[in-house]
């Protein structure tokens, strides 16, 4: 019996070698049946690519996508009556944004800017992922993006590391709460370490090349922040880093994360990731890609079987050796400890309450709270939001009456059981309102066409609900274009030509999971609404925001490009020895494009309101700032409009020159307020001292010198609150 950690090092005495890899390797979940058929001998893995032996099945140490708890009961059930020593087993699982219920995209939930609502979407994930049998998740996805080719944008917070960071912790919270082996929790996994959103050309599990300036002042902060939180698990990414795969990187897990970072938890690799060490050129073999992973390392082997073919032979020629694995696998069943499954192996396996949790109307309403905080409002020309009393709306396009708007990463979630956008206007349009849909608009002819225009034209308004497929985003469904698909463009085309300027009444609904170039609908289009993929529950949260049952208060946090072209594209980019922008008419030798501005179409932070916000008399308190003291910025922030709404407001600063170029601006803070109709609020920044600091040449340094400072509601929609001087002392 395990009481305490001390008698881990005890039961790690009383195993074979065979059995300490063993427990450093994982199974994947399609080879699950095999526990109750293993009478025909080895058995073969997908695609007739790996053997399953059954001492390899009764010795493993952790199960990959077993998603329910009857099927995980049975599997842990015949697993411990044959282990040797009653080891359980560990069930991991790609929970990222909700399990049955399934909250907005991560990149679409991090526009809401809310901590406590993001918290609590892990909060629900963790309920109804553990009592399914899971007890780790591959979440929070910290990697920072700059490039919206990258199909995994869509599972990360964005382009800044500040929200990053905080977007991070608030998930490990939500996950992990104060002790994941509590009821309802689940160990937390922060992945891809590290930089893989920096893969190059925006393409999946491509080559990452960095300075350790960029690294550590921009890609780093969203690992660290969750490491800060308590996070157990970290996940090695496919990439290579400098030249070398992120699996077998010492400078990375040995000397920055296990050294450095004092990181005391589990590592474990992606998918096959020891195995492509050998496609990569890095490793002559597998036994020479699982030495490089060991001496790396990293505890468990997800899938790959290198370490099952090779460490026993390398330890025994003294290759490596076996405290190596025993490091590894003390790692590994301290986590079990943690999770409380020596004292009950079962504890995670609830039938009753999936019932009980499993798309529960609490939940759902948590879903539809954060998926309509998410959206951000693009355009609007006065069309949002309808009127209460609308009499007739049209929705035209693939995602009228469509469930597949969960997004990639959506867990166990259906499209069955989401609420389409045609059900959600239903649910509130009064009950003589007309409601007419037509989902299909490619190839129609001329007959077919001419009734959507007619019915457009008798319409107040008309929804075009329209976006990317479910798999053209996500892991390795990288574009390199980044355009609506060439059939719903030409639809759209075709409809507004179709229409006078007065009988254009269009709103677009966008549901897709990268940025896309929008410039020709934000110019043809009355209002655009970013909808991303909202989930469960994404009808009835669009349909809350284009009948103002809730005022639209997102904000991007991954900067709109004109042009793909522009990739990778952020705000907080270093200036240039030549910095002027794109100006008709302007001299030639700038750092500029020659046919499109070097800013974002929509830039980070941006989002509109169906009501208005002024910044007014936001200035600094004092110009000086001596180190170990404070400095502040005060201003007000008052709701001019009509309508309550809420404002994100955005701090940001400009170190002027260092020993390094600094960026034109970074974010250092911003407050989430709730106004009523002409109601007033004063805002108040504390500027600190670690503010003004960053990553140059082995620690965080601050120099003397100015710093601008700046206050509004997106990187490019700022007033200068004046200019800090800091001096050392």
């Amino acid at each position: 019996m395990i009481n305490n950690k001390k008698d881990i090092q005890k039961l790690i005495d009383s195993m074979t070698l065979e059995e300490k890899i063993a427990q450093m390797y994982q199974l994947p979940g399609q080879v699950y049946d095999f526990y109750s058929d293993r009478e025909s001998g080895p058995v073969t893995g997908p695609e007739g690519l790996r053997e399953y032996t059954q001492d390899l099945l009764f010795n493993v140490g952790s199960v990959l996508n077993i998603t329910e708890a009857s099927t995980a009961r049975k599997i842990q059930k015949e697993y411990l009556e044959q282990n040797r020593l009653e080891i359980p087993l560990m069930f991991m699982f790609d929970i990222i944004h909700g399990h049955k219920t399934i909250f907005p995209i991560p990149l679409g939930a991090a526009c809401s800017w809310n901590m406590n609502m993001i918290e609590e979407s892990a909060r629900v994930a963790a309920r109804e992922g553990s009592v399914s049998g899971i007890n780790v998740t591959f979440s929070p996805m910290a990697d920072l993006v700059r490039d919206a080719r990258w199909g995994r944008v869509m599972e990360s917070p964005g382009e800044d590391p500040l929200l990053n960071a905080r977007i991070s912790a608030a998930l490990v919270r939500g996950y992990q709460g104060s002790d994941p082996g509590a009821k309802h929790n689940l160990a937390a996994c922060v992945k891809h370490f590290a930089a893989y959103g920096a893969a190059e050309a925006g393409r999946d599990y491509n080559t990452v090349d960095m300075s350790e300036y960029r690294l550590f002042n921009y890609y780093l902060q969203g690992y660290k922040a969750a490491l800060d939180e308590g996070v157990k698990m970290v996940m090695t990414s496919f990439n290579t880093l400098n030249g070398v795969p992120a699996t077998a990187n010492k400078d990375l897990f040995c000397d920055l994360l296990r050294d450095k970072w004092d990181f005391q938890g589990t590592v474990i690799s992606d998918w096959d990731a020891v195995s492509e060490m050998v496609y990569h050129g890095y490793s002559s073999d597998g036994s020479e890609a699982a030495r490089q992973a060991v001496e790396a390392g990293v505890d468990i082997e997800m899938v790959s079987q290198e370490y099952v073919n090779n460490l026993t032979e390398l330890i025994e020629e003294g290759v490596i050796k076996e405290n190596k694995v025993d490091q590894a696998v003390e790692r590994i069943l301290n986590l079990k400890y943690e999770l409380g499954l020596f004292a009950d192996p079962f504890k995670f396996f609830d039938e009753q309450g999936e019932e009980k949790y499993h798309l529960c109307e609490e939940h759902r309403k948590k879903a539809r709270r954060l998926a309509a905080e998410s959206m951000v409002l693009l355009e609007n020309n006065g069309i949002l939001p309808l009127e209460n009393n609308i009499s007739s709306v049209t929705v035209v396009g693939p995602f009228a009456d469509s469930g597949e708007i969960l997004g990639e990463w959506s867990a166990v979630g259906r499209a069955e059981d989401t609420v389409t956008l045609k059900e959600g206007l239903k649910n509130q349009l009064s009950s003589k309102a007309e409601l007419h849909v037509f989902s299909k608009i490619a190839d129609l002819n001329k007959t077919q066409f001419g009734e959507i225009v007619s019915r457009v034209k008798e319409s107040e308004a008309t929804v075009l609900a329209v976006g990317e497929p479910q798999n053209w985003s996500g892991e390795a469904n990288s574009r390199g274009r980044i355009t609506l698909p060439e059939k719903q463009d030409r639809f759209i085309r075709r409809l507004v030509s179709a229409l006078d300027e007065q009988e254009s009444n269009l709103v677009m609904v966008l549901f897709n999971g990268r940025p896309l170039e929008l410039e020709w609908y934000s110019e043809n289009i009355p209002a655009l609404l970013e909808a991303w993929y909202p989930g469960t529950e994404g009808g009835n949260a669009v349909a809350d925001i284009l009948l103002g049952r809730v005022n639209p208060s997102g904000k991007l946090t991954m900067s709109f490009p004109y042009s793909v072209g522009q990739m990778p594209l952020y705000y907080n980019r270093y200036s240039t020895g030549r910095p002027r922008g794109y100006e008709p008419g302007e001299e030639h030798y700038y750092s500029r494009y020659i046919d499109m501005p070097n800013e974002a179409l929509y830039p980070f932070g941006y989002g509109l309101s169906y009501t208005t916000f002024d910044y007014q008399n936001f200035a600094l308190e004092k110009n000086e700032l001596t180190a170990g003291e404070e400095a502040r910025v005060t201003g007000e922030i008052l709701n001019s409009g009509d309508c309550k709404g809420q404002e994100t407001v955005q701090l940001y600063i400009q170190d002027f020159e260092g020993s390094r170029v600094r960026p034109l601006k970074e974010l250092k803070d911003y407050q989430k307020i709730e106004l009523a109709a002409g109601e007033r609020a004063e805002i108040s920044f504390c500027i600190t001292e670690e503010m003004l600091s960053y990553y140059c040449e082995g620690k965080y340094i601050v120099e003397e010198g100015e710093f601008a400072v700046f206050v509004g509601s997106s990187a490019h929609d700022l007033n200068e609150c004046g200019t800090l001087y800091y001096k050392k002392s």
